[in-house]
């Protein structure tokens, strides 16, 4: 054998070995997908699109482990814990709840969360800037919207006097949620009742119990159970001809009469970044909890005129998108 013909084969045994450990150093993931809803939702699917930009295919590089807690934020404590059993290498929870839930159960997996809560009074994280340990993610500051919201109500509204707040009442980021929103609608002369429902076959009696009330207003929560829901919550107020605002993107387009929230499309491929830098070696403590920096009002008109419910010009002029 010739010089030339030993050097080409030897190089070509190097690249052959080469590109054998190159597979079996193929970096696989496998991530907890936490949430209290039923099935994966519009948005979930968001968030795996955004993966698989990034790199990560279900089936060939990555496995996500799907946990449902089916509206009952007492089993989402034990689904974290099975993502712990099965040693995955970060936890993405949906929500506040699913965030608590995870926190629970581990100190050492990475959990990236997306909530509308305020991270740190919820005690995930030590501050915005620096989480100070195995949590981050992204955070849509409900309390703080919560109060230009019912000023929101206000403005709809001037001779307003009452208003009710409807929220699940086994969704443990409510209390604090309420003290906020308790304290804004005193500054603006406002009495609020809280209308707590956790059954959603108590919506039609809830809201006829609304109707009846003295309340002027209404503003919905955001909630997984709610989100559900969110059709026949739509339809029942509009039907008692109850002004509602809505804490949560997308109703308006379904019927709502106003809504005034983050774009959490947005906010879910805000995770997907953050669990890709957490797989390639980002500590969470590292990754400074994000927030949104676009928080948009939409006006359904249609559902004002059936309301027989003019809007305030300041209003139309504020608003990022008007459903005529």
């Amino acid at each position: 054998m010739d010089r030339r013909a030993f050097v080409g084969g030897s190089l070509a045994l190097v690249a052959v070995r080469v590109a054998a450990e190159a597979q079996q150093t193929v970096v696989r993931a496998r991530v907890g997908y936490l949430t209290p809803g039923q099935s994966l939702t519009a948005r979930g699917e968001i968030f795996r699109q955004e993966l698989r930009k990034l790199g990560w295919i279900e089936g060939e590089n990555l496995t996500i482990e799907y946990r449902f807690g089916g509206d009952q934020y007492a089993r989402l404590r034990a689904l974290a814990a099975d993502l712990v059993r099965l040693k995955v290498d970060v936890i993405f929870a949906t929500s506040a709840p699913a965030a608590q839930a995870a926190k629970e159960v581990t100190t050492t997996i990475p959990i990236v969360f997306h909530t509308l809560n305020d991270p740190v009074q919820a005690g995930f994280v030590e501050s915005f800037a620096r989480p100070g340990g195995n949590l981050t993610g992204n955070a849509g500051l409900g309390p703080e919207l919560d109060q230009k919201r019912i000023a929101l109500l206000k403005e709809l509204l001037p001779m307003l006097t009452n208003a009710a707040v409807l929220v699940n009442p086994t969704n443990p980021m409510t209390a604090h949620r309420l003290r906020v929103l308790e304290e804004t609608s005193r500054a603006l002369n406002l009495q609020t009742s809280v209308i707590a429902v956790s059954d959603p076959k108590e919506l039609a009696r809830t809201f006829d119990a609304i109707a009846q009330s003295k309340a002027g207003g209404l503003i919905v929560f955001e909630d997984p159970m709610f989100s559900r829901y969110r059709s026949r919550i739509v339809e029942l107020a509009n039907a008692h001809r109850v002004v509602t605002v809505y804490t949560q993107s997308g109703l308006a387009r379904e019927g709502g009469l106003i809504e005034y929230a983050p774009n959490q499309d947005q906010m879910f491929r805000q995770a997907a970044a953050y669990v890709n830098r957490i797989l390639r070696g980002a500590r969470p403590a590292d990754l400074p909890v994000e927030q949104p920096t676009k928080f948009e009002l939409v006006i359904n008109l249609k559902t004002a005129k059936m309301l027989t419910l003019t809007i305030p010009p300041s209003l139309l002029l504020r608003a990022d998108q008007i459903i005529e």
